[in-house]
């Protein structure tokens, strides 16, 4: 039984990618894919209560944020764009 074209795909959407000094500092030092990246991003978003009230579409940067997306508020969809400059090949 072979297996279907999609797996191949997201074969390298799944690859594990270390984090930037900066990055580590929010979601841990160990590889990690990018969708495990994101999710944690997410989770240090929410604990420390970093969504903007008004729009919770926005990011609100504290400082270990500030340093990986080199601005004081972010928008969901910069955020993707910007942490992907932070994870390198394992």
């Amino acid at each position: 039984m072979t297996q279907p074209e999609t797996s191949k795909k997201n074969s390298a959407f799944m690859k594990a990618l270390k984090p930037s000094p900066e990055l580590a500092a929010v979601i841990g030092p160990e590889a990690v894919p990018r969708t495990e990246a994101t999710k944690r991003l997410w989770e240090y978003i929410k604990a420390h209560n970093l969504q903007n009230p008004a729009n919770k579409r926005n990011i609100l940067c504290d400082d270990k944020l500030k340093a990986v997306m080199g601005k004081g508020e972010v928008t969901m969809f910069e955020m993707t764009g910007l942490v992907g400059k932070h994870l390198h090949a394992a």
